[in-house]
């Protein structure tokens, strides 16, 4: 019986596994480049208030401290009220007004709303306000010019161009300046005697009040001196002479919200042109009425 010869163990020894290896840093095998960083100081310091940033914060606090202590102190208050160039706005009016503002904070006072409550007044048409840290608030007022008086059977008022009445005229009161060469209207209607100082005439009526006061007689064919505008419920405007004396009726104007102002206008001048041509034709002494409402058909009344 044969033995098999025992095999003899390998003396190679064995390989130890690979691993893998680490490229080295800057080697052209990495992936992606890594700067250096920033150094931790400066990392801390950008990141800290720079002394001149906390020093303006630090002075807008102080600031807005100040200003919160001189609007609640007892520092720039409100002291005194002044007002000026008011002729027929009263002082109690504005003292009303402006008195309001008594002890409040200088810095606090609305200069705009104060404006706008004084203009709110009929006959303001334009104010200033001047308010100073010594604690004066000052108004000065322009008032409306007047165009017109208005007067009705409850009284005598000025108005401006826009038809706004924003002054009475006293009986016992000796009128402004100027006031005598205004033209005056003569309103005999029934709702004239509720106007009052702050209500307005509407637009066409005034603007066409306006253009009639100013007609000059001779542009009727007419020798008298001076005509008187009037206004009543059944004929409208009515101009009127004294001497010699005579009416003529024109109808209303400035109530048709379907007539134009060039439209009115062509009826004035049409009304103007009839009236010139029956003075042209008929003694002007022996006429006492006329009636111009269609110009386009002249009725007319003699005297006696």
């Amino acid at each position: 019986m044969k033995l098999k010869p025992q095999q003899r163990p390998s003396r190679r020894p064995s390989r130890p596994a690979r691993t893998a290896r680490r490229p080295a840093r800057g080697s052209g095998r990495s992936r992606g480049a890594q700067r250096p960083g920033k150094p931790l100081g400066r990392r801390i310091g950008a990141r800290l208030p720079s002394l001149a940033r906390a020093g303006a914060v630090l002075g807008a606090v102080a600031a807005a401290g100040a200003l919160v202590a001189l609007l609640n102190g007892p520092w720039l208050r409100v002291t005194e009220i002044a007002f000026a160039g008011q002729q027929y706005t009263t002082a109690g009016e504005l003292d009303r007004i402006l008195s309001s503002e008594r002890g409040q904070s200088v810095l606090a006072v609305d200069t705009a709303a104060i404006r706008t409550r004084i203009e709110r007044l009929p006959a303001v048409g334009a104010v200033t306000i001047n308010a100073s840290l010594l604690g004066r608030i000052e108004a000065v007022v322009e008032e409306r010019d007047a165009a017109f008086v208005w007067e009705t059977a409850s009284g005598r008022y000025l108005g401006a161009a826009d038809g706004t009445i924003f002054a009475v005229l006293g009986d016992d009161e000796a009128p402004p300046p100027g006031v005598e060469t205004l033209p005056l209207i003569r309103d005999e209607r029934f709702v004239a005697r509720l106007i009052t100082v702050g209500d307005v005439i509407p637009a066409g009526v005034a603007g066409a009040a306006l253009r009639l006061a100013d007609i000059d007689p001779a542009a009727l064919g007419s020798t008298a001196g001076a005509l008187s505008l009037r206004l009543d419920d059944e004929y409208g405007f009515r101009l009127a002479s004294v001497a010699p004396e005579w009416q003529v009726a024109l109808g209303p104007y400035g109530l048709d919200p379907n007539e134009t102002e060039a439209e009115a206008a062509g009826r004035m001048d049409a009304q103007v042109a009839a009236v010139r041509t029956l003075f042209a034709t008929r003694a002007e002494a022996e006429i006492g009425w006329v009636d111009v409402r269609n110009p386009g058909k002249v009725y007319f009344r003699a005297k006696g």
